[in-house]
């Protein structure tokens, strides 16, 4: 079973590696035929971003956006982690935060952009923009898992007369770690799109989305794509991180099976 786990896994690996590669060709074959403000061919590209490697200035907006991305995440994780369970458990709660979060889904992410630029700093509206696009997927997923959590389980607290620390950590939390993990997943990837738009829009001192905007002011389309490739990492080496951090609560899952099972005994 292991070997096919591994192979499967190389399988995928190759065939975005393949994918990736052939995308890059198609990409430079298409530069060969066009101008270097239209499409700067991936050699010039990736030379701009290793450049970049040496310039303080690339470190100052990389700290910018990672700082700014971190305060979205991380508030979009809080609220609507306490959103979630509140709302997972009374129906209430649910009906009456459910119009601002179909609203907020709703909403252009343009438009939320805009408005916090007259509300807020600049660089303070990538932080609003970023939490307030991805609260809502953390808030439904943490909402589902309240609501998967085992009646047996929550009936064998009642009957043991467990207090609400002990269900909390004990019931309810292991069982909705999947959910919140999937739901943080999916949020962090929108929070950098959001963040690096939102600096593209209002252009703080110091970000990525600054950067770009700077960039295109220039008709420089090579550092605007080096840009987007810094983003693009960023981005991914997040989720790589996450997902390591991720694997620490396993135990959480394995104490979800075991409780289960005993309820279930």
């Amino acid at each position: 079973m292991t070997g096919f786990t591994l192979s499967a896994r190389s399988r995928r690996f190759a065939v975005v590696l393949l994918s990736s590669a052939a995308l890059i060709a198609l990409w430079g074959i298409a530069s060969l035929f066009v101008s270097d403000i239209i499409l700067p061919s991936p050699r010039r590209v990736i030379g701009e971003f290793a450049a970049f490697l040496s310039r303080p200035q690339f470190y100052l907006a990389l700290q910018a956006t990672v700082r700014r991305g971190i305060e979205g995440f991380l508030l979009s994780l809080l609220i609507g982690g306490v959103l979630g369970i509140a709302a997972g458990g009374i129906p209430a709660v649910e009906a009456l935060f459910r119009p601002l979060l179909s609203v907020v889904k709703a909403t252009p992410v343009m438009s939320i952009i805009l408005l916090a630029f007259i509300w807020f700093r600049s660089g303070t509206v990538p932080v609003f923009a970023g939490f307030l696009m991805a609260f809502p997927v953390v808030t439904q997923n943490v909402m589902i898992g309240v609501r998967e959590v085992p009646n047996q389980l929550l009936e064998m607290a009642r009957i043991y007369r467990f207090s609400f620390r002990q269900r909390f950590f004990h019931i309810i939390l292991p069982s909705i770690t999947p959910f919140l993990l999937s739901g943080a997943r999916s949020a962090l990837g929108l929070t950098w799109k959001v963040v690096v738009a939102a600096e593209v829009l209002t252009v703080p001192r110091h970000g990525i989305g600054s950067s770009m905007q700077f960039a295109q002011i220039n008709l420089d389309t090579t550092q605007v794509l080096a840009w987007t490739l810094a983003a693009i990492l960023l981005s991914a080496a997040s989720e790589l991180l996450f997902d390591l951090l991720a694997g620490l609560l396993q135990p959480y899952k394995r104490r979800r099976r075991l409780h289960a099972h005993s309820g279930a005994v």
